[in-house]
């Protein structure tokens, strides 16, 4: 059985307190924190707040790791940044840096035979149970696990509203080398007040307004859900969690990258999106790349948090994988240039959108490539994995997608995580999608894989591929939608018996001859609003109703 203690680590920077607007990126996450509600006494951790554990360098003791601590809170303003203002009904429109303060650091004694890897994880799901008060908490929780009083993992947990994935990572590789007994430069990155500074400017209201258009057009013409068939029905967001460690997978995508003459980036996309193409019996797969601004260089360095989507549209009708990773690359572009913009508007354009369309964008399937935020050299410290490959289940979490890959390691030992929604992949056929992605970067590796309706995906995946055969199935603009599906969601909303939904002249009509008092206008807007996670609807084009005829559309 562990011991638990604590410490207070104060800190004082020789930077004065400043106050700005807050970034883009911090308001996206600070309105993305007020949908969530983790709890402990339902153990449902934070999906936006992450976790991780440090491994603790060799001869580093107790003290030279808190130091480590101290010194990274005193260099760097995102942890000392708090939001006036936050938790309330209004968004916080400022960020504080303080000069001083301090934080808590759990002092966990592992007991004879504990698990370390264990223990911490331990501490840090049960952390995410719980919210930070962002107007007042050190947006790190630590705990420093120990055996026979030597330190060997950190555990943490952070606060996505000061920090993302790449941040995390750059700060692992300063307490790495402070806790080594190293010195570091000065921080190369620009602080979050000074981010929002830039984005203020007029070469950053330009790039916002390029990257709404960019959204707009998406969501206008791509399709809505990359998931619609006669599984798909749950709208919750339970999902279950495969991890995969391969030193061989990384291997085989050395040598596709060396072969294609592309990114890893690329290469692991391209493979992502034809297996998820496939899957989803559909040739177009819209997806969003998490960590996208990081792509400028201007940021690479930044300790804070640039958490916006970036969007991008895969066509995977195509003869080969070499021209779907050539693709790739050009959607990645022009998807991670189109990647900052203000999210109020932003989510203005997803709700006029959908009442034009009368269809919500669903945010199916994501990609979240931080394997560049941890430096090899500390990565390789982790030993290989017993099996090649070995495939790890964690807890189900709750997720706001339908499939999600997170690419957290490629040089040495490939190492990924797969999240899928039952509806999509059951367990078994996760591990089926996880194999087959492995196999095909190893295709690559070797040759051109051939694609398209002959091509050799169904064989070397396994996967199930996307029925449309229990309902009345109809492809409306880019979407598939199921009449059947339609009529009974219009039967709730509306609150009526008899629905008759039709396609005729290229139009989705729905009738309903009596006991509806509604206008058309009144009904679409009502359908619309009971969209969000019904991947196989779309609201009616025509309404035929009591009250009259109409679109209802704006």
């Amino acid at each position: 059985m562990s011991d638990l203690r604590s410490t207070v680590l104060r800190f004082r920077s020789e930077t004065p307190p400043a106050e700005g607007p807050v970034t883009l990126g911090q308001d996206n996450v600070l309105r993305c924190l007020r949908n969530e509600q983790p709890s402990r006494e339902r153990n449902e951790p934070s999906s936006l707040n992450k976790q991780a554990t440090w491994t603790v360098p060799e001869h580093a003791d107790t003290a030279t790791c808190l130091a480590a601590l101290r010194i990274l809170a005193e260099r760097h303003a995102a942890l000392r940044t708090v939001f006036p203002g936050a938790g309330g009904d209004r968004l916080p429109e400022t960020q504080r840096q303080l000069q001083e303060g301090e934080f808590t650091v759990a002092l966990i004694e592992l007991g004879p035979g504990e698990d370390a890897a264990a223990r911490a994880e331990a501490f840090c799901w049960d952390e995410r149970c719980h919210p930070f008060d962002l107007t007042a908490d050190f947006p790190l929780r630590l705990a420093l696990l120990t055996r026979d009083d030597r330190p060997v993992l950190l555990g943490v947990v952070v606060s996505h509203a000061q920090l993302d994935g790449v941040a995390t990572g750059l700060l692992f590789k300063e307490w790495t080398a402070l806790a080594s007994g190293g010195e570091l430069p000065p921080p190369a990155g620009p602080t979050p007040i000074e981010v929002a500074a830039q984005e203020r400017s007029a070469s950053g209201r330009r790039r916002g307004r390029a990257a709404l258009r960019h959204w707009e057009r998406i969501l206008t013409e791509e399709p809505s859900a990359v998931f619609a068939d006669d599984r798909v029905h749950s709208a919750d967001n339970l999902l279950h969690t495969l991890a995969v460690r391969t030193p061989s997978g990384a291997a085989a995508l050395e040598r596709a990258v060396r072969r294609t003459n592309s990114s890893k980036s690329a290469v692991l996309t391209a493979c992502y999106a034809a297996l998820a193409a496939h899957r989803a019996a559909r040739s177009t797969v819209v997806m969003a790349a998490l960590s996208a601004n990081r792509h400028r260089a201007v940021l690479a360095e930044h300790v804070g948090t640039l958490a916006q989507d970036a969007l991008l549209v895969l066509d995977t009708d195509c003869p080969d994988l070499d021209t779907l990773i050539g693709r790739t690359q050009a959607q990645a572009l022009s998807g991670y240039w189109h990647a900052t913009f203000e999210t109020e508007q932003l989510w203005k354009i997803l709700d006029d959108s959908s009442l034009r369309r009368g269809a919500r964008f669903v945010r199916d399937v994501v990609l979240n490539d931080v394997s560049g935020t941890v430096p090899e050299e500390i990565a390789a410290l982790r030993p290989d994995p017993a099996a090649d490959p070995d495939l790890t289940w964690y807890p189900t979490e709750p997720l706001p997608t339908r499939l999600m890959i997170n690419i957290w390691r490629t040089g040495g030992c490939l190492e990924i995580s797969l999240h899928a929604h039952p509806d999509v992949l059951d367990r078994e056929e996760t591990e089926h999608f996880a194999r087959a992605l492995l196999r095909l970067i190893d295709l690559a590796g070797q040759r051109n894989v051939t694609l398209g309706p002959d091509g050799e995906l169904a064989a070397l995946s396994r996967l199930p591929v996307g029925r449309r055969e229990k309902g009345r199935w109809q492809q409306v603009g880019s979407n598939w939608v199921d009449l059947d599906a339609v009529a009974d969601r219009l039967r709730t909303v509306l609150a009526v018996k008899d629905v008759e939904v039709t396609w005729e002249n290229d139009e989705l009509t729905a009738t309903v001859r009596e006991g509806c008092a509604l206008t058309p206008t009144e009904a679409h807007t009502a359908v619309v609003d009971a969209l969000s996670w019904r991947d196989t609807l779309m609201a009616p084009q025509r309404y035929v109703l009591p009250n009259g005829t109409g679109t209802g559309r704006p």
